[in-house]
């Protein structure tokens, strides 16, 4: 193998190099959910190759450069059309231009000015041809341009570099479009393939929601239509009240239901204010007693008692989630347990711990919370949990759970201090 064809192979290594980082960048929007990565992303191959082409080429003489700078130039006339071809156009004679401006400047100026008419035109319609027939298309292309390079060298400026060394040039070049051509199809099909499963794990959520939200109001709204039809018949008065409380109640629950998945859908509170923490925790605490007295479950409670302890947030909001992570931690444990309510400071931070002597969770039930209708308890719904991780998420706060069958679970809230 010839110096020439070497050199030509390493200047090979640099058309595909930027369609690494195209990958790079592709992957990277679907694990991190770029929403504002858009389609001239592209243009990063083509003009990155085409610079590290033209900067590190072949020299195989005076008057003449070699390198594979065909490989991004028709590639980017081709996927990108005329507003990404005529800039690559311009800055490939830039580039031919600044580094030597001989008849090799010349030769470059006639060849690629005649054949991007040829590449606009064909552009248009590349994108509707199969792979077979992209790659065939790519192929003649290079082939094409690089007779009409070697007939304007010989004919017109008389610089003839011998026919085995254009033998190896056009044959390395058109290698490197197959390969480089096929390898931008598959990353392109492999991106699409991506997002289809964002697309599918969206619809999925969807369903989700929708079958738990059918399910928890369908229930309330049979049960009161039985009612009230019960109240058509003839009742005493008594049956009656006891027949409309009973709906009402169960009208009540289908809209406490509709109201969970809202407070889980908003994008934002309704309104924000100062919130002290240690006087929330101990309201929510004279709320949630009766509900562990009833249970034998023993509070302990630990608040740091001093003003400067405020976050910003909806107040009846903060309050329903600690009552939900309560309640479960209270339902979680037998007779004659104990739940620890312990607030500190770290920084600029406040952190809640719940910590309950309950049953624990796996890692994957874990991981599940939050999730719409998922819950450890028989007649739960995972609405609760859902909710409290969507209003901690609105107060700029997180919350991490560790668990351990047997043992119990810890819930900590950690929000930032309002200055």
């Amino acid at each position: 193998m010839s110096l020439i064809t070497k050199d030509l192979l390493i200047n090979f290594l640099f058309t595909i190099l930027p369609l690494f980082l195209v990958q790079m960048i592709y992957f990277a929007k679907y694990s991190y959910r770029f929403e504002n990565f858009k389609r001239r992303t592209f243009a990063i191959f083509p003009i990155v190759s085409l610079i590290l082409c033209m900067i590190f080429p072949v020299d195989t003489g005076p008057y003449y450069v070699w390198d594979l700078r065909w490989v991004p130039f028709i590639l980017g006339w081709l996927y990108g059309g005329y507003k990404l071809g005529i800039p690559l156009l311009f800055l490939m004679l830039f580039i031919r231009f600044w580094l030597n401006g001989d008849n090799g400047f010349y030769i470059a100026c006639i060849t690629f000015f005649s054949f991007s008419i040829v590449l606009f035109f064909i552009s248009k319609y590349f994108s509707q041809f199969s792979l077979k027939y992209k790659m065939i298309i790519s192929s003649s292309l290079t082939f094409i341009g690089l007779m009409l390079s070697l007939l304007v060298s010989e004919q017109l400026f008389n610089i003839n570099r011998g026919t085995n060394l254009w033998i190896q040039y056009i044959s390395i070049q058109i290698i490197a479009m197959v390969f480089t051509n096929l390898l931008w199809e598959v990353i392109q099909a492999n991106f699409q393939v991506l997002q289809k499963l964002v697309k599918a794990e969206k619809l999925q959520m969807v369903s989700h929601l929708a079958a738990s939200i059918s399910h928890e109001v369908r229930n309330p709204l049979t049960a009161s239509r039985g009612f009230i039809q019960m109240l058509s018949e003839e009742t005493s008065d008594q049956k009656r009240k006891q027949y409309t409380e009973i709906a009402l109640q169960e009208l009540d629950r289908a809209t406490e239901v509709i109201n969970d998945y809202l407070t889980f859908a908003k994008p934002a509170l309704e309104k924000e204010e100062k919130i002290n923490v240690a006087e929330e925790i101990q309201h929510v605490i004279n709320i949630i007693t009766p509900l562990a007295n009833m249970n034998s479950i023993q509070i302990k409670l630990s608040l740091l008692e001093d003003d400067q302890y405020v976050v910003k947030g909806e107040r009846k909001k903060f309050q329903q989630c600690l009552i939900n992570i309560l309640k479960n931690g209270i339902e979680s444990m037998e007779t004659n347990g104990k739940l620890h309510v312990i607030q500190t400071n770290n920084q600029d931070t406040i952190q809640i711990d719940i910590r309950d002597e309950g049953l624990g969770m796996t890692l994957e039930q874990i991981n599940r919370l939050g999730e719409p209708y998922f819950t450890t308890k028989e007649k739960g719904t995972g609405l609760g949990m859902m909710v409290s991780y969507s209003i901690i998420n609105q107060m700029n706060g997180q919350i991490t759970v560790v668990s351990e069958l047997g043992i119990g679970t810890c819930f900590s809230i950690k929000l930032p201090i309002y200055q």
